[in-house]
């Protein structure tokens, strides 16, 4: 089977369903940031620095292609059987984010994304995480989406941040905060 199809030459897509829709369809954009995201995400799991954490890093990646698969779908769409979403896929994300809390000081500022390549990649998969999240909202508000892929989302980005205060402490780098300049009065 050959990769290309041609199908697309035209600037349309189909939906998981047989719906054609252009490829700026919103819903094409929601799901192609999830796809840049989960990209990001193996990017964030390939540094040397996570590799105790590959394996959880993966098990996101194979949620976001669960999500990648929900937002490819029509809404109403009954011919092909979906992966789904749980809540433990959510608790699973804030059971990390509280092991971490234990390992990382307390946040007392803003801090500035940086201070290493390997965590700036991770803030880099944070915030194409929250235009994904921003999108699906957005595609919420003419189509119906499954409520747990904002909720997922939502808290991939905050493991995300957290993710990356992590790597900072473990990586020995400088977590840089962010110091406001303010006008003189």
């Amino acid at each position: 089977m050959k990769i290309y199809t041609k199908t697309g030459d035209q600037g349309m897509t189909s939906l998981v369903g047989g719906t054609r829709v252009s490829k700026a369809n919103l819903r094409i954009d929601t799901y192609g940031t999830v796809d840049e995201l989960n990209a990001y995400v193996g990017l964030v799991r390939d540094q040397p620095v996570n590799e105790a954490r590959r394996g959880l890093l993966k098990e996101i990646q194979d949620r976001l292609f669960t999500i990648g698969a929900i937002l490819a779908s029509e809404p109403d769409q009954t011919k092909k059987q979906l992966p789904d979403l749980h809540e433990a896929d959510l608790k699973l994300l804030e059971d990390e984010m509280d092991a971490i809390s234990e390992i990382v000081p307390p946040l007392r500022v803003f801090v500035l994304p940086g201070g290493h390549q390997s965590v700036s990649f991770c803030h880099v998969a944070r915030t194409v995480c929250r235009r994904a999240e921003r999108l699906v909202i957005a595609l919420n508000s003419t189509e119906p989406t499954d409520e747990l892929v904002v909720k997922y989302l939502n808290r991939l980005s905050d493991y995300l941040f957290m993710l990356s205060r992590l790597m900072t402490h473990e990586l020995g780098s400088e977590e840089v905060a962010w110091h406001p300049r303010l006008a003189a009065k």
